[in-house]
């Protein structure tokens, strides 16, 4: 495990630079193979090591996969890239105040859509998890994603079944520390935000 601190730009530096041109964690290398997309490496481990939490059946596999294509294409986009990081990180905000209020409202919108399509229709009033009654790794990777509203103060108060999703997620034993330094980060920050 080697911890890069995006923090301090560590992963614009050398030698991750090299590792991952695209300067984005996580990086997965196992031997001489690399994967740098979070996906596909949840992905590749959980065949790897041959976990029920990405099913073998084609169909629910299939489910797995456009859960977490819907995730990384339509919520995060908007949730984290639109809404949260231009609010969280200098480096994300737009050059002029008209730009960053123009963006903020955009992504408000959008995500607010997200978020209901996700809290009516994916999870809605009778699955406990995005793919059923079973936890998979799409809940796994989705539930971090939909936690950064957090970070810009939202409660997801309008959307009951996210929220009750997103608290049983919450309760798994490994939340807490995989989670403590974006929850330390989020406590530093200071609003007002824009927030769904």
């Amino acid at each position: 495990l080697q911890v890069v601190d995006l923090f301090t730009g560590e992963h614009y530096q050398p030698p991750f630079d090299a590792i991952n041109p695209n300067h984005l964690v996580p990086v997965l290398e196992d031997g001489n193979f690399r994967l740098t997309e979070s996906s596909a490496i949840l992905k590749y481990l959980a065949d790897k090591a041959g976990s029920p939490a990405y099913p073998k059946d084609l169909q629910q596999r299939a489910r797995v996969n456009e859960r977490m294509d819907w995730i990384n294409t339509q919520l995060n986009r908007d949730l984290a890239y639109g809404l949260v990081y231009p609010q969280a990180f200098p480096h994300h905000k737009r050059p002029s105040e008209e730009a960053q209020q123009a963006t903020l409202a955009w992504a408000k919108e959008r995500a607010a859509g997200w978020l209901q399509v996700l809290n009516d229709h994916l999870l809605g009033p009778q699955n406990a998890y995005l793919c059923g009654d079973k936890i998979s790794i799409a809940d796994y990777y989705g539930a971090p994603f939909v936690a950064l509203a957090g970070v810009i103060g939202s409660d997801l108060g309008a959307y009951p079944n996210v929220r009750r999703w997103l608290g049983s997620m919450k309760s798994l034993k490994t939340w807490t520390k995989t989670n403590e330094i974006i929850d330390g980060f989020a406590g530093s920050l200071s609003g007002p935000f824009v927030t769904v």
